[in-house]
Formats: C-alpha cells, structure tokens, sequence
C-alpha cells in the first residue's frame, strides 16, 4: 500500500505512520508493507515537515525515519493499493494508470470516514501547527476505517500482501 499527497512531506507520510503503527499494534506490521510518496518530486529525499514530525510526536508517533520519494509509474506494480489524499491526487493517479487494474488500485482515504463531509485531507503546508493536529485526526479516523477493512483478508493471508 502506498500512500499518496503532494510533496510527501505532510499528508502522506502522516498516513503512512499511522498505519504502520496501527497494524503493529495490531500483530500485523510483518504482514503489510506499507509506504508513501508525492505526485511531485520538490522534497525528494527530504524529511518529512517539522511541523508534521512535532504533530506525530505529540501523538506518540515516529516519524524519523522517513524520507520524501516522488510516485513513479513501478508504484503501481510495487502496490496492491494506492491511496490518494485528496481529489486532486486521485485524478492525476488515475491519469497516469496504465489500465484499469492500475486505475482500479486508486482509492481517496476519506472514503473510509463514514463521518466526513469532505473526500479531501487538506493540505496544511502553508498553516500552522493546529492545522496539521487536525489533519492528522482526519487521518488517524480515515486510516482506521482502512485498517478495519483490511484486517480480515490480513489475519487470513499466509504471505506477506503488498497492499
């Protein structure tokens, strides 16, 4: 699984965090892999934002370790699910699918907050840090409803997915 925003360095990293901290919690780290990644190539290589590192931290996340990469056309194969951030990131994911069963991948993460009144985590590059606080609940709720849709094939599943 891969998850998917602009540059890398706030949304999708967050996401990533959180479901991998989510399913090692679960007894299920060693069953997913589970990254991130832009639409864009600006941060590559960078650390995730420090607004967006304080933000996990004070949810008792780390998110040290990651490093900006930029989605390529290999995202597709190397990932049973691509999920999008936002509408916009939808869209240019479902451009650059090369068929349908890549297109198929492509899924919006608010789609599984039954709750939400918006389909897209906003972007909280240029706001402060109650912003990424927020944003970061949105995930944490979104990425749940992921999990809990998931968890069953992943307890069943004997190899390791690449979802």
């Amino acid at each position: 699984m891969i998850f998917v925003c602009t540059g890398n360095i706030c949304r999708s990293p967050m996401a990533e965090v959180v479901f991998r901290d989510l399913a090692d919690h679960q007894g299920l780290g060693t069953r997913i892999i589970s990254t991130s990644a832009g639409t864009g190539d600006w941060h590559v290589g960078e650390r995730a934002d420090d607004r967006t590192l304080d933000a996990l931290h004070r949810r008792g996340y780390d998110g040290s370790l990651h490093r900006a990469k930029q989605f390529t056309a290999e995202s597709f194969a190397d990932n049973d699910l691509v999920v999008a951030l936002d509408r916009t990131h939808e869209r240019v994911l479902r451009e650059w699918a090369r068929d349908e069963d890549q297109e198929g991948k492509v899924i919006l993460l608010l789609s599984f907050d039954r709750g939400s009144e918006s389909m897209d985590v906003p972007d909280p590059y240029y706001a402060g840090p109650e912003m990424f606080d927020s944003v970061l609940g949105m995930i944490e709720t979104a990425t749940r409803g992921l999990f809990r849709q998931l968890e069953p094939a992943l307890r069943q599943s004997r190899t390791t997915p690449r979802i």
